[in-house]
């Protein structure tokens, strides 16, 4: 079982920047787990925005991509979301998650931990 804990939230302007923290209670990348960083607007569902890998980012969401930026450290057991050119539509709750078997899909059904989310928002 990981512990997630997601951190870096905020309130920015439309344009802004934000940078996203998720620290897991122990390392994934040495068993290989897929990480991922979903997100929730109030009244929709759970969306995936980026997934990344042992071999690096699989996956990012068209309607992020030229704007955020996944990474990980393996050191630091840290995941993080870095955000540029933040738009209102941006707005959302964002969490964290680890698939602890092989593949790196970008569903939340896939994902069986998750961190307790960190608040993003864009006006």
């Amino acid at each position: 079982h990981v512990q997630l804990v997601e951190s870096g939230g905020g309130s920015v302007q439309d344009g802004g920047s934000l940078s996203l923290s998720c620290a897991a209670s122990e390392s994934t990348h040495d068993r290989g787990y897929c990480m991922a960083w979903f997100r929730q607007a109030s009244g929709k569902e759970r969306e995936g925005v980026a997934t990344i890998n042992a071999d690096g980012p699989i996956t990012l969401a068209d309607s992020v991509k030229g704007r955020f930026i996944i990474s990980k450290d393996n050191a630091k057991k840290s995941l993080y979301l870095d955000m540029n050119d933040l738009k209102p539509g941006d707005t959302a709750m964002y969490f964290c998650a680890v698939r602890l078997n092989s593949g790196c899909p970008i569903l939340p059904r896939d994902f069986s931990e998750w961190g307790q989310g960190t608040q993003v928002t864009v006006s």
